[in-house]
């Protein structure tokens, strides 16, 4: 059997990463062939990763790539067991790596994904190596491209903590206009992290989900209201509607018949109503698209400027431009959202290791 030294444990651990005494076992295993070695360490970061299969990846970062140009991006989420391992060097360099290659490969599926060439093998042997170094589950839960129309631009934001992000892509007027916007789309893009909208616009929800979300909110109000009342504290306003999909011609009619009987009941001279009702009526619109301003991008109020809504503040940035935007697609995602996570009884796991 060939001697394994120091200097042949050295080169191996500088070809794979791996720690050194499964550098060591590998060329003791191999009769110090290092190539047989490298092939030895491989195998055993599969069997390993075979082993975590059943456990749970709830942590993990996510990884994005924009285009220089901004008419692609990628958004990429990678999943750990730990928050812990989530903070590795190793983990992070893997994360940028995966979005890059999602990037550039153009691929559409984590099969399709494995598949791909990668280095001096596939992207699924890459994967499971870097996988076996850092040592414990890891997997590519999900990830996104979006691709510009010709006129249109792509941007996207990773909050600081890596754990939520956002595409979001509009079209343009022209290319100039999405050429001098992208900055504006990764300020939305932000936004939406912040405010973590679920849908584009109120005109995308279910008529069935705003009838029970009308109900439940107003008497989630009627309650908080009872609890203010007892505290001699001033009540919340109880509103008719929660989303302007119910604010009909008819509603908008009928509230604008209420505000003129009020404005004669209260003796303001006719001449002056017109300077008055297009405010009340505003806030009349306000008080009942509640849902919209919590749930839909387009209708919330925009962060950097909240007299305005998101559709606002993005329709006179493009005009400051001289030009139009429009927002056609956004994606959020936030790591591990959806996953059940274990729940482990420490000392119950110590006692089972122990018996």
């Amino acid at each position: 059997m060939a001697e394994v030294t120091a200097a042949m444990v050295k080169d191996l651990r500088a070809a794979t990463d791996a720690p050194m005494m499964d550098c060591k076992k590998a060329l003791t295993e191999c009769d110090g062939d290092i190539e047989k070695a490298k092939e030895f360490l491989r195998d055993r970061g599969m069997a390993q990763t075979a082993k975590k299969a059943d456990r749970v990846a709830a942590e993990g970062l996510l990884g994005l790539k924009v285009s220089e140009t901004f008419t692609s991006a990628s958004l990429v989420e990678i999943n750990s067991e730990t928050d812990f391992v989530a903070k590795n060097d190793g983990f992070i360099a893997l994360v940028g790596n995966t979005a890059a290659h999602v990037f550039t490969s153009g691929v559409s599926s984590i099969e399709e994904l494995n598949e791909t060439s990668y280095e001096t093998g596939t992207f699924s042997e890459y994967f499971t190596a870097q996988v076996a170094r850092i040592g414990e589950k890891i997997v590519t839960r999900r990830f996104v491209t979006l691709n510009a129309s010709a006129t249109g631009c792509v941007n996207g934001y990773v909050h600081s903590n890596g754990r939520v992000g956002v595409l979001v892509a509009v079209n343009c007027d022209s290319a100039k206009t999405a050429e001098l916007i992208a900055p504006m789309i990764k300020n939305i893009a932000m936004h939406a992290a912040a405010m973590k909208p679920t849908t584009l616009s109120y005109q995308d929800f279910d008529a069935k989900f705003v009838e029970e979300e009308t109900i439940g909110r107003i008497e989630a109000i009627k309650t908080e209201n009872e609890e203010l009342a007892r505290l001699k504290k001033p009540l919340k306003n109880v509103p008719q509607y929660i989303s302007m999909s119910q604010l009909t011609p008819d509603v908008m009619a009928a509230a604008e018949e209420a505000i003129k009987a009020k404005l004669l009941a209260d003796g303001k001279p006719e001449k002056i109503w017109a300077n008055i009702i297009p405010g009340q009526l505003a806030r009349f619109v306000a008080d009942n698209t509640t849902l919209d301003k919590e749930l839909a991008l387009l209708d919330q109020n925009y962060v950097m400027d909240d007299s305005m809504t998101v559709a606002q503040a993005l329709t006179k940035e493009a005009a400051a431009h001289g030009g139009t935007a429009t927002i056609v697609e956004f994606v959020k995602y936030e790591v591990g959202e959806g996953i059940e996570k274990q729940v482990n009884d420490f000392a119950a796991e110590v006692a089972a290791q122990m018996s």
